[in-house]
């Protein structure tokens, strides 16, 4: 297995629940881990594998797959995971998650420890420049409150402004933070509700719950946000945010062909990993996957498309097509007229 075969490390998070599961494995019990654990194309990489038996974690017993290790398995930290821990220290991103206090915890605990890699070794070049800014008190301050919110099930008021200059000033449910790769951004999905509120009980007059839930999504940048207080108000109507964002979906997906050379297919899963996708294999080395998205998606996902590379061909919709052809017409008048 590769050392690192993709951001957070999912392959090895899937195989750990796999490995520690109790009692032996049917086939469909694995799949059904694999598609909860980590992602449905996962399938096409793991699966395989097992069955191969090149990864030899499991005693094969008829049609049942036992773990070659006991569930009171354990592992100390290695010097390499030390080492990896280090350099996540370096990226600005993980004061977002943590406090100033667990942060120079860390940082004792691994003084001694040399990084796996330093930023200045990387040069994203097909990055927008102007990323948020990580390391700015009032941002940490704001998205750790979104991240509170979240967890506990609070409402959150938000003061905004918009890209046009607009200042919004609203009561939202933080429902999802997402990360651009590409804008090098945080952006909130957030639920506008559009219906009143009833108190829950006398009793206790600051939780609320939803009188015939109706919510707006609404995407906001997060450094747009200018104050995110949490409120005493909390909610407990379940939100079906897949759902919500779902019937915002184009009614026809983008359709790629992938070409399963220089590792290609494991690069379009990394790539696309944000969006919701379906791979199916056609032969040996072609994939067909399909990807959903809405208006507001279709800049990024475009960009995308175009800075993977030949590997990737685009055979649907109509309308991203369409797109498509107009930005590379764009990209050629810019290179005849410099």
């Amino acid at each position: 297995m590769e050392l690192f075969s993709e951001i957070y490390s999912c392959y090895y998070q899937v195989l750990r629940h796999l490995l520690l599961a109790p009692g032996a494995l049917t086939q469909q019990d694995i799949r059904s881990l694999i598609c909860t654990e980590g992602f449905e194309e996962s399938l096409l990489s793991i699966i395989p594998r097992l069955e191969g038996g090149s990864w030899n974690l499991f005693k094969k017993d008829g049609t049942l797959y036992r773990s070659r290790i006991s569930s009171s398995f354990t592992t100390p930290v290695s010097a390499l995971e030390k080492s990896y821990l280090k350099a996540l220290l370096s990226d600005a991103r993980i004061g977002l998650f943590l406090e100033p206090a667990q942060l120079d915890e860390l940082r004792d605990m691994l003084t001694d420890v040399s990084p796996l890699w330093k930023p200045e070794q990387f040069y994203c070049f097909d990055r927008f420049s102007g990323g948020d800014p990580y390391e700015d008190e009032d941002y940490r301050h704001i998205f750790r409150t979104l991240l509170k919110a979240q967890r506990q099930n609070r409402y959150v008021d938000i003061d905004y402004t918009s890209p046009k200059g607009t200042r919004l000033h609203h009561h939202y449910i933080p429902a999802r933070l997402e990360y651009s790769v590409k804008n090098d951004k945080f952006r909130l999905l957030a639920l506008k509700p559009a219906s009143s509120f009833a108190p829950r009980s006398r009793r206790k007059r600051t939780a609320y719950v939803k009188k015939n839930p109706d919510y707006k999504l609404e995407i906001l940048n997060v450094s747009r946000i200018q104050s995110a207080c949490l409120l005493e108000k909390t909610y407990s109507a379940p939100v079906d945010l897949n759902a919500m964002i779902r019937r915002t979906y184009y009614r026809e997906p983008l359709k790629l062909r992938i070409v399963d050379k220089r590792n290609a297919l494991e690069r379009a899963m990394l790539h696309f990993a944000n969006y919701e996708k379906n791979t199916t294999k056609i032969d040996e080395d072609t994939y067909e996957c399909l990807i959903y998205y809405n208006q507001g998606m279709e800049t990024e996902l475009l960009i995308e498309v175009m800075s993977f590379g030949p590997m990737i061909t685009v055979l649907g919709s109509d309308g991203f097509l369409g797109s498509l052809r107009e930005r590379l017409l764009k990209q050629v008048k810019i290179c005849d007229h410099p």
